[in-house]
């Protein structure tokens, strides 16, 4: 796990990111998770340009939502 703000070969910023339907209608205190072929990636909801973006491998995704769902 990392927190990555360098280049990837798919722009974070550019990939079509999903945020809680917890979050409601103003936003509040949320994340949001975006994935590509490698890896899932977090950011706050509140901070999205430029903001710091945590890394996860997928195998390790799977293995957390996993977890979170029991």
């Amino acid at each position: 796990m990392s927190t990555d703000q360098h280049a990837h070969a798919t722009q974070p910023a550019e990939m079509g990111w999903f945020k809680s339907s917890y979050s409601g209608t103003s936003g509040g205190d949320c994340v949001e998770v975006a994935a590509d072929l490698d890896a899932v990636y977090v950011r706050d909801s509140k901070v999205t340009a430029g903001g710091p973006l945590l890394r996860v491998g997928r195998d390790e995704w799977t293995a957390f939502m996993a977890l979170a769902v029991e």
